[in-house]
């Protein structure tokens, strides 16, 4: 079964294609969203996450603070790398088991979407990556209509804070042009019938 990783920069599009392979019956792990769950669920992490970033981490109904959490670390790399070294490995453990499971139901392949594939380290768990590409003018305008509670200073520091589109593009293995310039949906549908043949 082929690993498929799916990444891109903020604004890219890449969870608009990881849903459009989703809707041709391909399992999608969303890392953003599994890590949230664990992040809600695993004890033994939650007891980190209060140790390292204090008591606010969780609201008091015991609900992750994502706001909080995220003014403690950004624009912090020491804070930014003790976060992610307490939670990536958790993500990494949890993406195997899922696999395994898919794996067992028979599936050709699957799909990995994380916006921090290869600084995370994810992208060893993976055989082929795909990289959602927009320049970087589209992508800020897009986040900004979609964000209302980001500034324009917010979505350039956290486009400053990814690899660059360049090395993204570099290590693809494929690329989607989510440009407005073509279509995506012929793009992906020629993908998916690559990887189902291996």
């Amino acid at each position: 079964m082929l690993r498929i990783g799916i990444t891109g920069g903020i604004g890219s599009g890449k969870s608009i294609v990881a849903r459009l392979f989703a809707a041709l019956g391909v399992p999608v792990y969303d890392s953003d969203s599994r890590a949230k769950g664990i992040m809600a669920t695993d004890l033994g992490l939650r007891e980190q996450l209060l140790a390292a970033f204090g008591a606010e981490t969780y609201t008091p109904e015991g609900l992750l603070n994502r706001t909080h959490l995220a003014q403690r670390v950004f624009g912090e790399a020491a804070q930014v790398a003790l976060l992610n070294s307490l939670v990536h490995p958790r993500v990494g453990a949890d993406f195997e088991a899922w696999v395994a499971a898919q794996a067992a139901a028979g599936q050709p392949y699957i799909l990995k979407e994380a916006a921090l594939l290869y600084e995370s380290g994810a992208y060893r768990q993976l055989d082929r990556i795909i990289t959602v590409f927009a320049p970087p003018a589209v992508r800020h305008t897009r986040v900004l209509r979609r964000d209302a509670h980001r500034s324009a200073a917010d979505v350039e520091a956290i486009m400053r804070q990814q690899l660059s589109d360049e090395e993204k593009l570099e290590r693809a293995d494929y690329v989607v042009y989510n440009d407005d310039s073509q279509l995506v949906l012929p793009q992906v549908l020629a993908l998916d019938e690559a990887f189902r043949m291996g």
